[in-house]
């Protein structure tokens, strides 16, 4: 099943109540399965044509549908292990790990270099460290919930530049679409950075705020 095909079948079952921003993988796996059902083979390929010629733009629906297929197919990346696309505040906290926020030319939005400092400073922590950071950051910065606020201890620690931090974030949150690695987590509960994706529609990389698992 391609990406389209399965924005298509998700279209067809979406809701209000699927627009939200702490809707599981799972959750969206299960709407697919029971898409895929209801329509059948021939009914998937006439709503794949219906799908394929709506503008994501004129209509959110469509547009969220796209990014929930290809958060699907990023979801399977790998055999014997789930992954996502890293959230954006564990890519701020990797950034300011890095060496990258203090050169000279940090203001400099390339994406190459960024997505190279990423993962730069992910490698300096364990990948299950990076994620409680991220959480803190997301926290600190963008106001999204974290009621264990596990990570708050080291990003005092580790991130104790808010300004910096602060930066950070603005350039992975940027206009600019950073090319940002997968986060995998393994059957046995290990964590890993993973492979970079291709990108998703609109040609841009996912950089949600929420680890989306």
């Amino acid at each position: 099943m391609t990406c389209e095909e399965a924005a298509a079948a998700l279209f067809e079952v979406y809701s209000d109540e699927h627009a939200v921003p702490g809707i599981t993988t799972d959750t969206l796996y299960a709407l697919l399965g029971t898409a895929v059902s209801e329509l059948g083979p021939v009914g998937l390929v006439e709503t794949t044509d219906v799908f394929s010629g709506l503008d994501s733009v004129e209509f959110p629906e469509v547009g969220a549908c796209r990014w929930y297929a290809y958060r699907l197919a990023l979801s399977f990346w790998y055999e014997g292990a789930r992954s996502r696309p890293m959230a954006a505040g564990e890519a701020a906290a990797a950034l300011a790990l890095s060496g990258y926020a203090l050169t000279s030319g940090a203001g400099r939005l390339d994406p190459g270099a960024l997505a190279r400092q990423v993962r730069e400073g992910a490698a300096r922590v364990p990948t299950a460290a990076l994620l409680q950071l991220g959480r803190a950051v997301s926290a600190d910065l963008a106001r999204i919930p974290d009621p264990g606020g596990s990570g708050t201890w080291l990003y005092r620690r580790l991130l104790p530049d808010w300004l910096r931090i602060r930066h950070c974030l603005g350039l992975i949150r940027g206009n600019v679409s950073v090319p940002l690695p997968l986060v995998v987590r393994t059957d046995d509960s290990t964590y890993r950075i993973g492979t970079t994706p291709p990108p998703g529609p609109g040609n841009r990389w996912a950089r949600p705020l929420r680890a989306q698992w």
